[in-house]
């Protein structure tokens, strides 16, 4: 029974264990903060983009074909948010979050958004398309989402000695991520209200027209709630 052991003695030492966290300026690497206790309290917007339908891709594509799918998307988003001053912190299966900070993070996260609209659209999607033509053959369609949220969050180090990796705890992960979830037709953007009202003109303007429409989201009616169909071209 010495698993059961370990698994109470983990459990005990977290729950008993004081915080020492701190405010931070910069995004930490997992070896900034400690295991036992540590974190880091930040003011970011957080950006995930995901690809739509995974199951249903390596259902029904060769898993070779499925791996570089998910590693194009991966990639294109990537590069895409570091472009625009993103820290990449967490990879989950075809999904990437980006992390923003500073005083643009809102502006900076959303104008990433908007180019891996552009991006999905006109570089990867008919280049994947052109070199696996059998991809929508069966009835799979290439697409994704990217949702963006604001706010305060705690980074903190989960797991155990030797396998651990950091944790962000916050209500903009978790809204970001099933936002990233959000499609409708050419809608592919959808960002919190919070967002919204810190974003730069130029992302919310474009020759005197809105390129937000708001609408309400059932999950939580109360948290309002934009959407977009725009691409950033630069």
């Amino acid at each position: 029974m010495a698993l059961n052991d370990d698994v109470s003695s983990d459990i005990d030492s977290i729950i008993s264990q004081k915080w020492d966290a701190r405010d931070g300026t910069v995004v930490p690497q997992t070896t900034d903060v400690t295991l036992a206790g540590g974190g880091v309290n930040l003011d970011v917007a957080i950006l995930y983009s995901d690809l739509a339908d995974s199951t249903e891709l390596v259902m029904t594509q060769d898993r070779r074909v499925a791996a570089k799918v998910m590693k194009c998307f991966l990639a294109m988003s990537s590069r895409i948010m570091r472009n625009f001053q993103g820290e990449i912190r967490s990879f989950d299966g075809d999904r990437v979050m980006g992390i923003f900070i500073g005083g643009y993070k809102n502006t900076n996260a959303t104008k990433a958004a908007l180019k891996i609209n552009h991006s999905f659209t006109n570089i990867l999607k008919p280049k994947l398309l052109a070199q696996y033509p059998k991809l929508e053959e069966g009835g799979f369609k290439l697409n994704y989402g990217s949702g963006i949220d604001t706010g305060t969050v705690l980074a903190v180090r989960g797991g155990v000695r030797g396998s651990n990796d950091l944790v962000w705890v916050g209500r903009g992960p978790n809204i970001a991520a099933k936002l990233s979830n959000l499609r409708d037709g050419l809608f592919k953007t959808y960002i919190t209200g919070d967002v919204h009202k810190q974003l730069n003109d130029e992302c919310k303007l474009l020759n005197g027209v809105a390129m937000w429409q708001q609408m309400t989201w059932k999950t939580y009616p109360d948290i309002p709630l934009y959407r977009s169909n725009y691409w950033w071209l630069k």
